[in-house]
């Protein structure tokens, strides 16, 4: 991958995950915005989910590799690790805006909430258990991406680490999107899909599939620039050594100077014989 390769991926995966991640939560929150959809532009009101900035991103990662001919799977490794980044970074804006907090607590991680009329109550910080979460998963992603068997890996793995730290999270809190009319939430309906998934998938291709390094994306990129430059250097020695001429031209040159000596030498020879006397 190049700077330009990532660059050029955030420029379409960015827009795509923030509209997304808009229509996600606008979608589970009908009962608002059916009267007036119109709200839904309402951006600065509030309203975004994650997992619709991750759908949103992916899809739009996977067309901008289908076009660019870069693998997805490559990319999208990349995108789980800036993901865990992200996430363990914007959950501090939960924080600042008083948001996305859990219930009572009386935990020594509390958080107190003091409302105009001097009231405080202690309440989870459910921001600051995801984002510590996050950042033990980039962590521990990070420095096991070096052993990766398989491009892919690392994003179902990001997958399964988010999703199983959501699904115990999720429960804790007290602003979280509904099913419907049920009490299913609908981000530990997904974190738990995710989980499964992740535990499907890794176990499947540790036990009956078998991975060889030399596949990774970026161990055949690396092959084919060693291939490309050892064939320009090849060409490029060919051009510039004059011993390389091919045998066949130089015995040609051989035969051709050998010939043209031989003529020059009879001519030689004839100049100098000596033309015969005639008998007196």
């Amino acid at each position: 991958m190049t700077q330009d390769n990532i660059i050029d991926m955030l420029i379409c995966a960015v827009p795509s995950a923030v509209v997304c991640a808009r229509l996600y939560y606008c979608i589970f929150r009908w009962d608002i915005y059916g009267d007036n959809p119109i709200s839904i532009l309402y951006v600065w009101e509030g309203g975004l989910a994650i997992y619709g900035g991750v759908i949103g991103a992916v899809a739009a990662v996977i067309i901008f590799t289908k076009v660019t001919k870069i693998k997805t799977s490559a990319m999208l490794d990349i995108g789980g690790l800036g993901l865990l980044i992200g996430q363990c970074i914007g959950r501090w804006g939960n924080f600042i805006n008083r948001e996305a907090h859990g219930g009572l607590s009386e935990g020594f991680l509390r958080m107190g909430l003091t409302d105009a009329s001097g009231n405080t109550v202690y309440v989870h910080p459910t921001f600051l258990y995801e984002s510590l979460w996050n950042l033990l998963g980039f962590l521990i992603l990070h420095f096991y991406s070096r052993r990766r068997k398989y491009d892919g890996q690392m994003f179902v793995m990001y997958l399964g680490w988010y999703g199983l730290g959501r699904v115990f999270i999720e429960g804790l809190r007290t602003d979280s999107l509904y099913v419907g009319g049920t009490n299913l939430r609908v981000s530990q309906l997904v974190a738990g899909l995710c989980v499964v998934f992740a535990v499907v998938f890794l176990f499947y291709n540790k036990v009956f599939r078998e991975h060889d390094p030399a596949d990774l994306y970026v161990n055949r990129s690396e092959l084919t620039e060693d291939t490309d430059a050892s064939g320009q250097e090849t060409e490029a020695q060919a051009e510039n050594d004059p011993e390389s001429v091919p045998e066949t031209e130089e015995t040609e040159e051989t035969e051709e100077t050998e010939e043209t000596e031989e003529t020059e030498e009879a001519q030689r020879a004839d100049l100098e014989e000596p033309e015969p006397q005639e008998e007196q």
